[in-house]
């Protein structure tokens, strides 16, 4: 989900789209999140690791 979210991010600001940069962004911090609680011992989704 974060490498998505990088892909967005570029493409939204390389080919001027500004949904694909939101839409980016928004992935990128659930990203970042979810790894978060996963490497802090959280079950994420009924998962204990998420990678």
């Amino acid at each position: 989900m974060i490498i998505l979210g990088l892909i967005l991010l570029v493409l939204g600001f390389a080919l001027g789209i500004s949904i694909l940069w939101t839409i980016g962004i928004v992935l990128l911090v659930i990203g970042a999140v979810l790894w978060i609680m996963g490497s802090m011992g959280h079950a994420v989704g009924s998962r204990n690791h998420y990678w």
